[in-house]
This record gives structure tokens, C-alpha cells and sequence, in this order.
């Protein structure tokens, strides 16, 4: 069975960045499923994985562009220290929730810390970061109509939503 919109497919894959750092692996755990077509996963991934079927193997380079986008620096921001809960011990690297005024909501990185600012960060930590997939098609199989409803893979036993 071939790749296209509305099949459900299972990949092994080993995710590295420009140093040939591992940023993410399924070795040693189950494959990723998603559904092709439902942007479950990045647009550069998706596109090369069109038309492969279960047992291809690929090398994927995927340009910023069509990953997390290019960093913004406009996404950088010095919020004063009091915004947070007193004597909360704020330090880089950890991660919040943000709500603008509309109500969408950002996870944000905390990327410094001072005395009386907190440098936060809503850039998706792989912004800017060509990425390399290694990628082997485990399984292509036609989706539940339940799954092409709610635009997601479901588990063997379903899937409730709450």
C-alpha cells in the first residue's frame, strides 16, 4: 500500500540535527504512527514520505522553512521578574504557557534570568535547525473513518476523547 492522504503509517526514524546529533529516536520504542495528510507531523517529512511504501528506507534533510519555521527574534522577549509567583525559582530552560490577548496560547522557554527581568523565548526550540530524518516506512494502512474524523491515529483499542 502506497502513502497518500487518509492512510495511516508507522515509521522507525532516528532524528539528527546539522552535527549529527540524535534530537529524537523511536529505537528501542514503538514506531510513530500518524495520518498521512492531517499535518499530524512536519511538512517536510510528510512530503518526502509521500508514495513510499512499508519497507522503504530514506534519508530526509528538511530545511527550517518546512520544519518549525525560522527563528523570530521578534519572539524574544524581557518580561519583568514579578510576573511569576513569588519566590519561584525561575531558572533557563524551563518552559511555560503564555496567553496573548486573543486568548492563544504559546509554550515559551525561559532563556535567562536576571534579578528583575526573565528572558523568555516562543520560538519552537528546533527553529531555525536544519533537520536529517533516517526514515524506515513500518506500515501503510488504510485509516478508520473515525480516525479521518478526528485527524489522528487511534490505538488498537480505539480511542476516547474526553
Amino acid at each position: 500500500m502506497i502513502i497518500a492522504a487518509n492512510k495511516v503509517v508507522r515509521i522507525d526514524y532516528t532524528l539528527t540535527d546539522n552535527q549529527n546529533q540524535v534530537i529524537d529516536s523511536s529505537q528501542g520504542g514503538e514506531p510513530l504512527a500518524y495520518l498521512h495528510g492531517a499535518r499530524n507531523i512536519i511538512p517536510g517529512l510528510e512530503n518526502a514520505l509521500e508514495g513510499k511504501k512499508a519497507g522503504d528506507q530514506l534519508n530526509v534533510h528538511v530545511a527550517p522553512a518546512d520544519a518549525y519555521g525560522e527563528r523570530d527574534d521578534r519572539l524574544v522577549q524581557m518580561v519583568p521578574r514579578e510576573m511569576f509567583e513569588d519566590n519561584a525559582e525561575i531558572t533557563a530552560g524551563m518552559q511555560f504557557h503564555s496567553a496573548d490577548p486573543e486568548g492563544n496560547v504559546t509554550v515559551v522557554t525561559v532563556t535567562n534570568v536576571s534579578t528583575d527581568t526573565v528572558t523568555v523565548d516562543a520560538n519552537h526550540p528546533l527553529a531555525g535547525v536544519p533537520l536529517t530524518f533516517a526514515v524506515t516506512v513500518v506500515e501503510v494502512r488504510d485509516a478508520t473513518p473515525e480516525e479521518m474524523t478526528h485527524g489522528h491515529v487511534h490505538g488498537p483499542d480505539g480511542h476516547h476523547h474526553d
